[in-house]
């Protein structure tokens, strides 16, 4: 068997739906890397998916007047999985209009119940020095943030601004039921099980009644655990421990705004927030025996300026590794996933990367070829990559 170790089953004798939504901008260039090295993946272990793509963002307000088409929503709703680029741009960057692209990706996550967002953030060896912290620092650091992902703040009612007596004033509502603090730290739990059993729950006990509410529910549903070490830390301390102490974080777990910012500040420890990943989790399980889910890299457009879109100086690895993600969780392709980042480990002691993860030594690569590298890191029988020559 090349990829896979399974006997026959009409779980996987059936053709997986995959919906590719590129988005905007940088998002286009990196989703057609990724794409390429998942379709390499399955190629390699003897099976197929068909993808199918639809405008989402920026490019569907233009299109349609709607950043989220109906059509695109039946078709992620219909797919096994949804590969997602980046929506946005300058183009669109207007924070009073009444329609945005941003809304393209709240809006599938909130339609499609995907509330558990996994970030990993694992730095290469290879890419040590080139971390925004000391290597000391940072070596060893292996972890993933679960960002709660369709509650708080972001989805929150009453969220609006008015002309009052004494002047203009704004609201937005934090709010969380039970069951959605529950549903995600139980996955959180399920994770950190298969790992070095050690949850990090993340709040605001100190000020917020949600916080208290959150941090109730977490010691409660960690009792169910026993296996696993759970401890608490308020959102400023957790900032500066990331900095401080990485490595000693396995599995962290907070709500949708605390982990939206803590997942970026993780973004130096690797190098590059171009390297890191995430997989958008509902519930239930799909066609392929997998669960229904939303991956895309976490950078989305804003860490490529207009200029840098077309010049292959993007970084594609967050994608590839998203689309390792989606293999694992949605596709019931976990040797494939493994497979992959393997291979994007072996490009990058090879001595081959992006600008934005060069260091004196690295040889540096397009969009494209660092696309075409992990794909020839795929198989033993495919092309070898050999270090470039020093100096």
């Amino acid at each position: 068997m090349k990829g896979n170790s399974m006997t026959s089953d009409p779980i996987h004798d059936r053709q997986p739906i995959i919906a590719v939504l590129p988005g905007d901008g940088i998002g286009v260039e990196v989703t057609e890397v990724g794409m390429r090295v998942v379709r390499a993946a399955a190629a390699r272990s003897d099976w197929s998916f068909r993808a199918e793509s639809a405008l989402v963002g920026g490019a569907a307000i233009d299109a349609t007047g709607s950043a989220l088409p109906q059509d695109t929503l039946e078709l992620a709703s219909a797919a096994d999985a949804v590969f997602f680029g980046a929506v946005g741009g300058p183009k669109w960057d207007n924070p009073s209009a009444p329609v945005r692209p941003e809304q393209g990706i709240l809006g599938l996550r909130k339609a499609l119940d995907l509330y558990a967002n996994l970030r990993p953030v694992k730095l290469a060896p290879s890419l040590l020095a080139q971390s925004a912290l000391k290597e000391e620092v940072v070596r060893g650091t292996d972890m993933i943030v679960v960002r709660e992902l369709t509650g708080g703040l972001y989805f929150g009612k009453p969220s609006r601004r008015w002309n009052s007596p004494t002047g203009w004033r704004a609201v937005d509502t934090l709010s969380y039921t039970e069951q959605e603090i529950e549903r995600v730290l139980r996955v959180s739990f399920e994770l950190a099980r298969g790992r070095r059993k050690k949850v990090t729950s993340v709040d605001k006990a100190n000020v917020l009644t949600t916080g208290r509410f959150w941090r109730e529910i977490a010691t409660r549903v960690g009792a169910d655990y026993p296996d696993v070490v759970l401890e608490h830390i308020l959102v400023d301390a957790a900032a500066m421990y990331l900095i401080r102490r990485p490595a000693t974080f396995d599995v962290m777990v907070t709500e949708n705004m605390f982990g939206d910012i803590l997942t970026d500040e993780a973004s130096v420890l690797a190098g590059s927030m171009g390297m890191l990943p995430s997989a958008s989790l509902g519930s239930g399980q799909n066609g392929a025996g997998g669960v229904h889910g939303l991956y895309e890299p976490i950078h989305g457009t804003a860490l490529y300026t207009p200029e840098v879109v077309g010049t292959g100086r993007a970084n594609p690895l967050a994608a590839i590794l998203s689309g390792a993600l989606m293999l694992r969780y949605s596709l019931n392709r976990p040797d494939d996933a493994a497979a992959i980042e393997v291979a994007v480990e072996h490009v990058l002691a090879s001595g081959y990367g992006t600008p934005d993860i060069a260091g004196p030594s690295t040889q540096v690569v397009t969009t494209d070829r660092m696309g075409d590298l992990v794909i020839a890191a795929l198989g033993e029988t495919s092309a070898r990559i050999t270090a470039p020559a020093a100096g």
